[in-house]
């Protein structure tokens, strides 16, 4: 043994272990302890006594911020527990609707909320083992995100090892995002350098999170708070949303300060008040208030809505509005044939963004507000997001201005326009409208939908407008001989083309129900109609009452479905795509693999002959249904080491069997 050896060990060690305690007192407490000097001297020791030793270094030292290579794509990771969206409301009246919803949901008890500021940035997942960062992914459909671990790692206030007693497995959710002065700093840097400036923060967050190059986000001067926790297995976790904000910062994360209990709506509209006032104070950015109900036991109770939780809600702040003149009036023709008017602008900056473009939404939103061609109009982003007219401003309109009327012919393939009964929606009545197969097969080659990389929207038109392809089933009938000799294609470019076309046929049934655009169902009910029929043919022919019983799923959708399944030439296109080998259903072998059909199962603590992923993919191998919460709906708990004392709580209060590891392996082997 070298001289000295175990001396140098204890060095390094107790080097990563001070140091990595003054980042979080320098970063996240905002309150050093030592002076940035005595920091880098002790950094230095501890850099050269690793390039001695390099055998001590740990993935949590210090040192080890930006300690990965360029990668050439990010992996995809799936979320053991989705990572929801929020729904908003936008006024009092619409908050008190959501309050009231809750109460009665809980038998008309009171009870407490914790409101947070809603951070205006990228949300992520970290997941730490043994109390080191392991993995970093970004939110994605909320199923599946991308692993940028190496890119999170660079970030300062994220702990790459937890402080005090971690469990041995947590999964904590929380924003990143970029500071106004640190912004407005980035963007005078790029503008010496004679490079154009970025937009706003928030995208320049989630492109700097998204680079190839760790070294170039660990330029990028990101932040990030975090709210909430995934999955765990935390011996004796929070109650309550405000006893976990303070868990999670006594482990060392960045929680944001400004958050608050309240007792009651009257406290949470003061707290949404007092924040709408003060917030451009703020040095980052953010679009609301986040409220949540304070117990967490509270939480299993009301569950999730299609891919939005009952227990929390978004106020958003009002929207940003300017003047600007409108040039002219557009229609679009979306993947359902449905005509969708939108505004070309003036451009004006809105809220740090150039808009050229703003919704109309539909006729008679044009014609309640009477918006007419060169009116000078109010537009906003609506929550923040998405451009609209607001309204109009009646004294500067020009004389001889015209009342708007949509077109009675497709502008696209001059079919005749339909208006729907009850709806405010017109719709092309051609089921071949060249747009809506535009806008079908770009939705079907998209990343939420069958990921088929390299098939954007420029590669999209072309195959359609050279009759290469006319719907999304003849994606799979593509040979090399068919792309080469388009312009600008090349040999690489097709063989990467059709082995992702090839590889899509193994997306998930989810998806490719997400992928056929039928009206009204996004990811989030995609996923429960998945999760309810198991395979194509069962979807097929279920009736709206066996899709009404889906929780979250109402008339709307249900009629939309088996309205869509009618149609002669949708049949053809599933026959199309079964023939091509894509994937129909959720790997179920006959019978044997649907022992486990229409039970629902809730795991919860650690469990020791599988990892719950996989316990939870043998349950919907059989044809069984997993749920993050336990609910009335649910057949049986499987708990392992340290469970959920909430979730065994609940399971005995409806009656639901609890089910320990071994006769959850049992169960599978005797089905």
């Amino acid at each position: 043994m070298r001289d000295g050896y175990a001396d140098k060990v204890g060095r390094v060690q107790r080097l990563q272990q001070e140091l990595g305690i003054y980042n979080y007192w320098y970063y996240v407490a905002d309150a050093p302890k030592i002076s940035d000097a005595e920091y880098d001297i002790l950094f230095r020791e501890l850099q050269l006594l690793e390039q001695e030793f390099p055998e001590l270094i740990t993935s949590y030292s210090p040192t080890q911020r930006v300690g990965a290579t360029p990668d050439s794509s990010f992996t995809e990771v799936t979320h053991h527990q989705r990572m929801l969206s929020l729904g908003n409301v936008f006024d009092h009246r619409e908050l008190t609707q959501w309050h009231d919803r809750v109460k009665r949901l809980i038998s008309g008890s009171p009870f407490q909320m914790t409101c947070e500021l809603k951070i205006d940035g990228l949300a992520v997942s970290l997941r730490y083992e043994d109390g080191v960062l392991v993995q970093g992914a970004t939110r994605g459909d909320g199923a599946q995100g991308e692993d940028i671990t190496s890119n999170l790692r660079t970030v300062r206030t994220i702990p790459l090892k937890l402080l005090g007693h971690p469990p041995s497995i947590i999964e904590v959710r929380g924003e990143v995002f970029i500071g106004r002065k640190d912004f407005e700093i980035l963007n005078r840097t790029r503008a010496e350098a004679n490079l154009p400036s970025y937009a706003n923060p928030r995208n320049t967050a989630a492109g700097s999170v998204r680079q190839l190059d760790p070294k170039v986000t660990y330029e990028r001067p990101l932040d990030m708070f975090v709210y909430g926790i995934g999955e765990s297995n935390i011996p004796a976790p929070p109650d309550t949303q405000w006893d976990t904000l303070q868990w999670l910062t006594r482990l060392g994360f960045n929680c944001n300060p400004n958050s608050r209990r309240c007792a009651n709506l009257d406290e949470v509209i003061d707290y949404y008040a007092s924040w709408l006032e003060a917030r451009d104070r703020l040095d980052y950015e953010t679009d609301g208030v986040v409220i949540k109900v304070d117990d967490l036991e509270l939480w299993s109770l009301l569950g999730v809505s299609s891919r939005e939780p009952r227990w929390a809600i978004a106020y958003k702040w009002p929207s940003k509005k300017a003047i600007t003149r409108m040039l002219q009036i557009e229609v679009n023709v979306g993947r359902t044939g449905k005509l969708t008017p939108y505004a070309i602008l003036e451009p004006v900056k809105v809220g740090g963004v150039t808009i050229r473009q703003a919704t109309l939404h539909n006729e008679d939103y044009i014609r309640d507000k009477d918006i007419r061609v060169n009116d000078w109009v109010f537009v906003e982003r609506a929550g923040e997001v998405i451009p609209q007219v607001l309204s109009v401003i009646l004294d500067r309109r020009p004389e001889n201005s015209i009342p708007f009327r949509m077109p009675t012919v497709c502008p696209v393939c001059t079919d005749r326009i339909q208006r729907v009964s009850g709806e405010s929606a017109h719709r092309c009545s051609n089921p071949s409208c060249p747009a809506r197969q535009f806008e079908l097969l770009q939705h079907f080659v998209s990343r939420d939908a069958m990921d088929i990389e390299g098939l954007g929207s420029q590669w999209v038109n072309v195959l359609l407008r050279e009759e290469i392809v006319k719907d999304s089933g003849d994606l799979y009938s593509l040979r090399i001989e068919d792309l080469v000799p388009l312009e600008r294609m090349g040999e690489p470019l097709a063989r990467k083309i059709l082995w992702n076309i090839d590889k899509s046929k193994t997306r998930p049934l989810a998806k490719l129900i997400f992928a056929l655009g039928i009206n009204h169902v996004g990811s989030g009910v995609a996923q429960l109609l998945a999760d309810r029929f198991h395979a194509m043919n069962r979807l097929i022919e279920a009736s709206t009452e066996d899709i009404e019983e889906i929780d979250g799923i109402g008339t709307v959708i249900s009629s939309s479905v088996v309205e869509y399944f009618q149609g002669a030439s949708n049949h053809l296109l599933i026959e199309k795509l079964q023939k091509a080998g894509v994937r129909m259903d959720e790997g179920f072998e006959g019978e044997e693999g649907r022992k486990l059909a229409d039970l629902n199962f809730c795991f919860s603590g650690t469990l020791q002959d599988l990892v719950r992923s996989k316990a939870q993919d043998r349950v919907r191998a059989m044809g069984g249904r997993v749920n993050n919460a336990v609910t009335q709906r649910t057949h049986y708990l499987v708990v392992g080491e340290s469970p959920s004392a909430s979730k065994i709580q609940q399971a005995k209060r409806y009656g639901i069997r609890i089910m320990l590891e071994k006769d959850f392996l049992a169960l599978l082997k005797v089905c």
